[in-house]
């Protein structure tokens, strides 16, 4: 299990604090390595932060937050991607270069070439944020039964996500009152739609 976080600001300048913050309540899911990403060359800002259990590739190449060849493609990854070997296979063939024996090169590489639609191809349990440099986009997305969860809270101004509820808590940017529809709603129908 790892930790992944993330905080985008639309018109003031990010901080890595907040990131920093989140993954220090996550260090129990990724006490091997972690890493943060900053991008602060135009708005909206970002800073993406990971916490690595090492499964996959042990050596720094499977280091997170993990870019693709030019710079412009950022991910963090939590998970396990089954079917990643049959897909790596059809990349290469495509063009595609690897640095690294990861699942999570592997996604990233996927999104180059089928953007959104990536997630269609991934056959197993994850939960992952990339980073669009170029579009100034960030893409979240995780498995179709939740096994890996993916907390997100937006604000005025700006949005964070973490893989624990309990990352976002001591965010200043988060309100802490409670939401009587969404009880409602949850005791109605055991969710939120």
């Amino acid at each position: 299990m790892c930790g992944i976080a993330g905080y985008i600001s639309f018109y003031r300048p990010v901080e890595k604090l907040p990131v920093e913050i989140m993954l220090a309540q996550m260090v129990h899911r990724g006490p091997d390595d972690f890493g943060f990403y900053e991008d602060t060359l135009a708005y909206p800002q970002v800073v993406l932060g990971h916490r690595r259990l090492s499964i996959l590739d042990l050596s720094q190449a499977g280091h997170q937050p993990m870019t693709n060849e030019d710079g412009s493609l950022w991910i963090v990854f939590n998970g396990e991607i089954y079917n990643y070997p049959e897909f790596k296979k059809d990349l290469l063939a495509k063009g595609h270069t690897f640095n690294s024996a990861t699942d999570t090169e592997a996604i990233l590489h996927l999104y180059e070439e089928y953007g959104s639609g990536c997630v269609t191809y991934l056959r197993g349990m994850f939960a992952f944020a990339i980073w669009d440099c170029k579009s100034r986009t960030l893409f979240l997305a995780r498995d179709r039964v939740g096994k890996k969860p993916l907390y997100y809270a937006p604000f005025p101004g700006g949005f964070c996500f973490a893989s624990e509820i309990q990352a976002l808590y001591p965010l200043q940017e988060i309100g802490r009152s409670l939401d009587w529809i969404a009880l409602d709603l949850f005791f109605t129908h055991s969710y939120i739609p």
